[in-house]
């Protein structure tokens, strides 16, 4: 009797899984050399499947639910076992569970910037992030294309190579989304839902389900952000002239700060001509009310007319151009930054220029607005 008890201790009569885990894909139940009892009742969990593996080959898939081990309940496996008339012994199988639950806040990102082509500012470099969920959908093929005889199969493990996949897939579908990048930022959720439809389909082929994507930052370039940061505050200055002027008075501000640099000291005379230039309207300006007023011209010369004062130079224009440097675009500048490149050497008639409105670039000797910053630069000096 003591041997019969001992031999029914190695039968196994319940094969369920409790996951205490919380990233856990796959996990085979431990019978190792025990034999599972014929009747065994099989236990799968909300959130779980169950697959039962006979020497390799995949056989029944069992849902959510309580059922107990007989031929009737594994149709395949008997049908592989050779069990025409039912058993009546116990049998050998490798069960997996597989946890069908979402698996969330997954990492994503591009591993290098996209190109974009954008209608205001050309071609692009964008890079991006955020995060996905998945959940298993078919827990056959993900078995056999993914976890194989893994006995306990982690989303570590796949994780670098799903985020490999997204990220390249994003790469090339970004471009295609044909969103304007100053508008990405605000189209994030857009973006999310449109990169889950084009890249879901790759997931399905593995078994799995992409449940959600999030884009949560895009990247853009500095000379870009810097541009968007310029045109909003031209928008909500509203006066060009009097943001000439600001800009003239932080640009020279900086250069004092650096009073070393021979570039500082450029920057700040090409900023102080065109601040002259204004300043000097305006005062002419003011001057000119005076003689006209006949109290105040009066107080001058006895009521004498005044000759009108000599006008100063116009403001250089506002220009807001990209330069090409070093085989790559800088920019955008205005007037006296342009002046002060010419002065320095950096830009020459025949460096490539472009704005918006351009159909593409051009020798900057060809633009029209450049002539007054060409010329308003003194010849170099003869040899001595």
């Amino acid at each position: 009797m003591a041997l019969w008890d001992k031999l029914k201790a190695e039968l196994i009569d319940i094969v369920q899984w409790l996951d205490d885990t919380n990233d856990t894909l796959i996990y085979r139940f431990p019978r190792y050399n025990n034999e599972i009892k014929n009747g065994a009742k099989l236990v799968v969990r909300e959130g779980q499947a169950a697959v039962f593996i006979n020497e390799g080959q995949i056989a029944d898939v069992f849902k959510p639910g309580t059922y107990d081990l007989t031929t009737q309940n594994l149709p395949i496996l008997a049908t592989l076992k050779g069990w025409k008339y039912g058993f009546e012994s116990p049998f050998k199988a490798e069960v997996y569970f597989v946890s069908t639950r979402q698996f969330t806040n997954l990492k994503w990102g591009t591993p290098g910037p996209c190109t974009m082509r954008d209608p205001e500012f050309g071609a692009v470099r964008v890079t991006a992030f955020g995060i996905y969920s998945i959940k298993i959908k078919d827990p056959a093929i993900f078995i056999r294309e993914i976890a194989g005889t893994d006995g306990e199969f982690s989303t570590d493990e796949i994780q670098d190579n799903l985020k490999g996949k997204i990220g390249m897939r994003i790469k090339e579908v970004m471009p295609e989304l044909q969103i304007p990048v100053i508008d990405l930022e605000s189209k994030v959720f857009t973006m999310g839902e449109m990169l889950k439809e084009r890249i879901a389909p790759a997931f399905e082929g593995l078994g799995i389900a992409l449940t959600e994507v999030q884009v949560q930052d895009v990247g853009l370039p500095e000379e870009v952000e810097r541009a968007i940061d310029k045109a909003g505050a031209m928008r909500a200055i509203g006066n060009m002239q009097m943001y000439t002027q600001y800009e003239t008075a932080n640009s020279i501000n900086d250069a004092a700060n650096n009073p070393g640099g021979l570039a500082a000291a450029g920057v700040g005379i090409g900023m102080g001509f065109g601040m002259g230039g204004q300043m000097g309207n305006a005062m002419g300006g003011a001057f000119t009310n005076m003689v006209q007023q006949p109290g105040i011209a009066s107080g001058f010369s006895g009521g004498a007319a005044q000759p009108p004062p000599v006008p100063g130079p116009p403001p250089l224009p506002l220009l807001n151009l990209f330069v090409a440097m070093n085989g790559q675009q800088a920019g955008p500048f205005e007037a006296p930054a342009l002046q002060q490149m010419v002065m320095s050497g950096q830009l020459t008639r025949e460096t490539l220029v472009w704005k918006q409105g351009m159909a593409s670039w051009a020798a900057a000797g060809t633009v029209a607005e450049l002539a007054q910053v060409f010329g308003a630069v003194p010849p170099p000096m003869p040899p001595a």
